[in-house]
């Protein structure tokens, strides 16, 4: 594992018009080396997958295909989010005006030293901030 990823950047893989060479790079890397993820990361994706699917967006058998390509994904999901949630990650989320979710994300990249790789701007912005590399642009 040598990143972290988050909904967004996993998300683009999937919509074409999200899509770009940054993040079919982060994919590669991916699929190469694997990611580390946070525990809310599967239910953020799986959410969005299926508003997608009630705004017609997608169809649910393209929604079913795209978990089945991320479970072949060597995604790890982190343990120890939830025990941060109540106090690194909230100060995080305080100090960088970010959502507690989005916050996740950067806690665990700087808790590993991992690059983080994400599309939000806001989440970016905050990462390169606190001097988290962060790819996906």
């Amino acid at each position: 594992m040598s990143l972290v990823i988050d909904s967004s950047i996993t998300l683009a893989w999937f919509f074409e018009d999200e899509r770009s060479a940054a993040a079919d790079a982060v994919l590669r890397e991916v699929t190469e080396s694997g990611a580390v993820a946070p525990s809310l990361w599967r239910l953020e994706v799986a959410n969005a997958l299926q508003m997608a699917v009630w705004r017609n967006r997608i169809t649910a058998a393209f929604r079913d295909a795209s978990i089945t390509d991320l479970r072949a994904l060597e995604v790890a999901i982190d343990p120890e989010t939830d025990h941060q949630a109540w106090a690194t990650t909230l100060h995080l989320a305080e100090r960088c005006r970010l959502t507690l979710y989005d916050a996740a994300y950067l806690e665990l990249a700087q808790r590993l030293g991992f690059p983080l790789a994400t599309l939000d701007q806001e989440l970016r912005v905050a990462g390169s901030a606190l001097g988290v590399s962060v790819l996906g642009s």
